[in-house]
């Protein structure tokens, strides 16, 4: 049941929920967002503020009114779509990427509450690489690294998120680098993001 919103705004947000919240809903997936590729000063102030309501104000706004009923029922799953980008810094793409972190730290934070509280309900942070999506167009970029299909992602998430998985990170090779992101310097990090991301064919 397709229902037209600008969840950019806040109160499109709440229009939502109270549109939806007696439909007996159990399963939440949070996966609005978008980016911008550039230098940081030079993409326009108002388009990542538009980001940032998306991306982290709207996502944190329809993540709590969700959670706070599927506690109620003591039932339910939420998958808030972070990033692979959510694991560290990403000049070039600097406001996106601090955007998912908020996603991940938020989503495992949260996690432990739960669980701490022993509750019946799951929160998971989907984390993917590049997926072939519409993304690349909106954010004026084309990535160097070949994309995993939505359908992959899709299914691959749904079954870790309904076996309890909190940080999903879907295919080996991003795995692999999420994993070599945590034992390299900041400083070297940010080098090889940087050049990575340079590489990138804006259209």
């Amino acid at each position: 049941h397709p229902i037209c919103a600008d969840l950019s705004r806040e109160e499109e947000c709440y229009r939502l929920y109270e549109t939806v919240k007696d439909e007996g809903i159990d399963i939440f997936i949070n996966n609005a967002g978008f980016g911008a590729f550039g230098k940081f000063c030079d993409i326009p102030l108002e388009r990542e503020i538009d980001m940032i309501n998306l991306n982290v104000k709207s996502m944190h706004i329809l993540f709590k009114l969700f959670l706070n009923d599927f506690l109620k029922n003591n039932h339910g799953y939420i998958m808030n779509v972070a990033s692979s980008a959510g694991f560290m810094m990403g000049p070039l793409l600097a406001t996106y990427y601090a955007t998912k972190s908020y996603v991940l730290r938020l989503t495992q934070a949260v996690s432990k509450e739960i669980k701490k509280d022993g509750k019946n309900v799951c929160v998971s942070a989907l984390c993917p690489g590049p997926v072939n999506t519409e993304f690349d167009s909106v954010a004026n970029v084309r990535f160097s690294l070949k994309g995993l299909s939505s359908k992959y992602v899709a299914k691959y998430a749904i079954n870790k998120m309904f076996a309890g998985k909190t940080v999903i990170i879907p295919g080996a090779k991003m795995k692999l680098a999420i994993g070599f992101s945590h034992i390299v310097p900041d400083g070297i990090l940010s080098e090889i993001t940087y050049r990575c991301q340079h590489k990138k064919e804006t259209k």
